[in-house]
């Protein structure tokens, strides 16, 4: 029987898919004369740290029997005889074994084998040592080497080669499923090029010379950190989209950063029409590193998505996109990083957001079933989105324009510079002063709120804010309330959330404002991008600062449809 397929999507800024640097080991440092590597006693390092390398001939190595474990010799009675021996000058010897011989095992190492644990030999181009990952400190990219993997199909084959299950043996993920290695928004990049016969991902084709910020988005080096941008992520939508449509797949993984994973994939959760389910996974330590937890999240997401449990009867997700981590499958929704340390994810909203139990040894236990719409059944899925919708320009101080805005193009993709600027707004006690007696609720003392609805009207016709207020009614200060209710009636939609990780929901209080039930005030931006991809721009008064009595009820009824929304994804 054919093997099911999963797609696995590699995003920005993953440290899932990062390794450390690649230090030149003491053993070529001795080769060369360089200075040693030290331990933090001042003498050398006792053991030369070993990097995975491919073997470039076949070589015949001699393995010291009951090495393996400290009480291997305490069962040697139970195995079979070595293959021979080692003299006291270092030569081998089969059948009888010499007096003060080392028995031992033959074992021939080639390269078709896979991957070996190796001393690194690599020196710089001067013929010193390498330190870290740049050629000297603060390098820029030109002179900088990467750790971050290019696609996952290297991580997943190292899992394959030295992962090892509880029960001693291979992890073996290829004898598993298929995967498909795909470079939706990656971490690292071909700067170089890369030509078609050295592909490793599903793609075709050559890939010409690739730009730090704008093809790939590092974070280590760090002062070479670049984030992906909104087109970055309109680009990524539309890959795993036409990747997920082409009915190929069982599922879909999806590797980023620890801290922003939970954003994108609730935002897949809502915009891709599929019917397989979508996992994220992310990695608090570098892949390689100690206790690495990276490799056994990408394990539990395989064994999720071929045990099928997510699926009805008719075969389609019945969850929602999820992210597993510390074998837990938390829903999109709800999961949010609170530490950088495994174990540091939460569910958010204090109703659940724990799906599932990865199971241990035994297979994953579903606990619940989310209620809220998602991929196939969303009302914001990229299939049901219109290819133009209404955005505003202008200004507050000359008028405000409603505009068109196309959103896709051929009626599938979206468009790179559609995606909508959405603010977030973070209520705190004690303030700005008030500027005069009556000035508790004047707008003019949130100069970045109104500054931000400017900048929108100038360069983003599709835009909109979350007011992080207090928990869990979400109400802002007077003053912010005020110029919330300008951006409101300058045509863009402003959500309210509680502050924090609230347990309450957010209720309506004003029929100006679309209340977030029990949204982190991040998931309610990425709701509210899509929904704005959905309805467009509220009309605008034609002052925001002073709507009329007709103008109120009109955008009130918009906001309706956006409230419409919130409540049911």
């Amino acid at each position: 029987m054919a093997k099911p397929r999963i797609a696995v999507f590699s995003g920005p800024t993953a440290t899932i898919t990062n390794t450390p640097d690649l230090v030149t080991s003491n053993q070529a440092r001795t080769r060369h004369g360089l200075p040693l590597l030290t331990a933090p006693d001042g003498g050398p390092t006792r053991f030369d740290v070993l990097r995975a390398q491919r073997l470039a001939a076949p070589v015949t190595v001699y393995v010291e029997a009951c090495s393996a474990h400290p009480l291997e010799a305490d069962s040697n009675h139970l195995c079979a005889v070595p293959d021979g021996w080692l003299d006291d000058s270092g030569s081998f010897q089969s059948g009888t074994a010499p007096a003060g011989a080392t028995p031992v095992y033959v074992v021939e190492l080639r390269p078709e084998d896979g991957l070996y644990l190796l001393p690194y030999m690599a020196r710089k181009a001067d013929g010193s040592a390498w330190e870290e990952a740049t050629a000297q400190p603060f390098a820029p990219i030109a002179a900088s080497r990467q750790t971050f993997y290019p696609d996952a199909s290297r991580l997943y084959e190292e899992i394959d080669r030295f992962g090892l299950s509880d029960l001693g043996r291979p992890v073996e993920l290829s004898s598993v499923a298929d995967f498909d290695f795909i470079r939706a928004a990656p971490a690292g990049g071909y700067t170089q090029g890369l030509g078609a016969e050295a592909r490793t991902d599903a793609g075709e084709g050559d890939i010409p010379p690739e730009r730090l910020g704008e093809d790939f988005f590092v974070y280590y080096p760090y002062h070479l950190r670049h984030e992906p941008t909104l087109a970055t992520l309109a680009r990524a939508t539309n890959t795993v989209q036409t990747r997920l449509a082409s009915g190929r797949y069982i599922g879909a993984q999806w590797l980023e950063g620890s801290p922003t994973a939970e954003e994108t994939i609730y935002w897949l959760n809502l915009v891709v029409d599929t019917t397989v389910p979508i996992v994220g996974h992310a990695g608090q330590r570098r892949h390689q590193a100690l206790s690495c937890d990276g490799d056994r999240n990408i394990v539990d997401g395989i064994k999720y998505l071929t045990s099928g449990v997510a699926t009805d009867k008719d075969g389609r997700d019945r969850v929602g996109a999820v992210v597993i981590i510390d074998e837990l499958v938390y829903s999109a929704r709800e999961v949010a990083k609170v530490d950088a340390r495994p174990g540091g994810y939460e569910a958010t909203g204090g109703h659940g957001g724990v799906v599932a139990d990865m199971g241990g040894h035994g297979p994953p236990q579903l606990t619940y079933v989310p209620t809220r719409r998602h991929t196939y059944c969303s009302d914001v899925r990229l299939s049901v989105l219109p290819s133009e919708v209404t955005g505003v320009t202008g200004s507050l101080d000359e008028g405000v324009l409603a505009v068109p805005v196309a959103t896709k193009r051929d009626d599938v993709n979206l468009e790179s510079t559609a995606i909508p600027v959405v603010t977030i707004s973070k209520y705190s006690e004690y303030s700005p002063p008030p500027t005069g007696p009556d000035a508790w609720s004047d707008p003019a003392v949130e100069v970045e709120i109104l500054a931000r609805i400017s900048a929108n009207l100038m360069n983003a016709p599709l835009a909109g804010f979350v007011c992080e207020g207090m928990s869990p009614f979400a109400i802002g200060s007077p003053t912010m309330n005020a110029a919330l209710s300008v951006a409101v009636f300058a045509g863009m939609p402003v959500v309210r959330v509680g502050r924090g990780n609230t347990g309450g929901m957010a209720r309506k209080t004003e029929p100006i404002f679309v209340a977030g039930n029990n949204l982190t005030a991040t998931k309610a931006r990425v709701l509210l991008m899509a929904a704005i991809l959905k309805l467009g721009a509220l009309p605008p008064a034609a002052d925001p600062r002073r709507p009329t009595e007709q103008e109120h009820a009109a955008t009130s009824r918009a906001v309706g449809r956006y409230q419409e929304i919130f409540d049911t994804h």
